[in-house]
C-alpha cells in the first residue's frame, strides 16, 4: 500500500518518511517544491500543498493512509479541513495521523466526523527546536540570551515523533487516539544548554534576562530573536512585535502542568523509550560549533 506523508521535507515529515521506509512502505511525499526535495530514493515525490485542493486529488489517488499536518507554511492552522477529508474519503484512504499545531483548525473536527482510522499526535518541545532557537547565537557567542532559564519542557526528538507516526500508520490499534508525545525527562533550558555544552566540548551558557530586559531589547531596540514560537505566534491575526513578546513571556512564565509532564506514549506505541536530549545533543554537535 501507498502512504502519502504531508510536510515530507519538514523537521518531522522526512523522519515519518525514513521510518516507513524501514518498515518497507511505499512512499508518496507531498511537497509544494519537488524540484528542491531532497528525499531518499524509492519515495515518490507530488506536488502540492495542503492549504489548496488543486494538486490533492492526485496525491491522495491509490493512498491507503496519510500522515497530515494541521498548519501550512506560513504556521497558520488550515481553513480547508472538510475539502482534505472529502479527497481522502473519495480517494479510498482509511487510515490517517495528525500532527498538531499549536491551536485546533478545521481538519481536527472534520476528521472527528468523518469515517477515516484518525490518530491525533501532539508532541511537545522539538528537540529540534534547539536548532531553531539557539544554534546561531552559540555558534557566534556561546551564550543564550532568554528569559525564564528555569522553564521545563520535556522536549521530544523528531525522530521518535516520525517513528510514532509510522508504527500507527502500518498498525492496528490506535484509531480514535491523541496521544501526548514527550521525551523521557523533563529539563529546564538552561540544562539543556548545560546538555549542549557538553556534547560540543565548549563554555557554553544562559545568560537570564529579565522581562523588562526582553521588552527593551527585542520590542523598543527591535532586536527580535529568530525563535520558533515567535513564528508559531505570527499565525495570530493582528499580533505586533510587543504583542508577540508578550504572549512568548506568559508562556514561559506560566506554569502548564500538562506541558510538563513527561508521558509513556512513544513507549507504548513503538515498543522503545524516547532519545534523550544528550543523545540528540551529541548526534547534532557540529551545529553548534563556530
Amino acid at each position: 500500500m501507498t502512504i502519502l506523508v504531508t510536510g515530507a521535507t519538514g523537521t518531522v515529515g522526512r523522519h515519518v518518511v525514513r521510518h516507513l521506509l524501514d518498515h518497507g512502505r511505499r512512499v508518496r511525499a507531498l511537497t509544494r517544491h519537488p524540484a528542491r526535495a531532497a528525499l531518499p530514493a524509492g519515495v515518490e515525490v507530488a506536488e502540492g500543498d495542503l492549504t489548496s485542493a488543486a494538486g490533492l486529488e492526485a496525491a491522495f489517488d491509490g493512498v491507503t493512509a496519510a500522515h497530515l499536518i494541521t498548519f501550512g507554511g506560513d504556521y497558520r492552522p488550515l481553513d480547508n479541513g472538510p475539502r482534505i477529508v472529502e479527497l481522502a474519503e473519495r480517494a479510498g484512504v482509511r487510515r490517517v495521523t495528525v500532527l498538531g499545531g499549536w491551536r485546533e483548525g478545521t481538519l481536527e473536527p472534520a476528521l472527528r466526523a468523518s469515517r477515516l482510522e484518525w490518530t491525533f499526535l501532539q508532541p511537545v518541545q522539538f528537540m529540534a527546536n534547539a536548532l531553531t532557537d539557539w544554534a546561531g547565537p552559540l555558534r557566534a557567542t556561546g551564550r543564550v540570551r532568554e528569559p525564564y532559564g528555569d522553564r521545563k519542557s520535556p522536549p521530544i526528538d523528531e525522530h521518535d515523533i516520525g517513528a510514532v507516526a509510522a508504527t500507527v500508520l502500518t498498525r492496528d490499534g490506535h484509531a480514535g487516539r491523541s496521544y501526548h508525545l514527550t521525551g523521557p525527562e523533563v529539563l529546564t533550558a538552561r540544562a539543556m544548554v548545560a546538555i549542549l555544552a557538553e556534547a560540543t566540548g565548549r563554555d557554553l551558557r544562559f545568560d537570564e534576562l529579565t522581562p523588562d530586559q526582553v521588552r527593551r531589547e527585542w520590542v523598543a531596540e527591535g532586536r527580535r530573536p529568530d525563535l520558533s514560537l515567535f513564528r508559531a505566534f505570527s499565525e495570530v491575526d493582528g499580533a505586533g512585535q510587543a504583542d508577540l513578546v508578550e504572549m512568548l513571556l506568559r508562556l514561559y512564565g506560566t506554569p502548564n502542568e500538562l506541558a510538563t509532564t513527561v508521558t509513556g506514549d512513544v513507549e507504548r506505541v513503538t515498543g522503545r523509550p524516547p532519545r534523550t536530549f544528550a543523545q540528540w545533543a551529541a548526534d547534532h554537535a557540529h551545529h553548534f560549533q563556530p
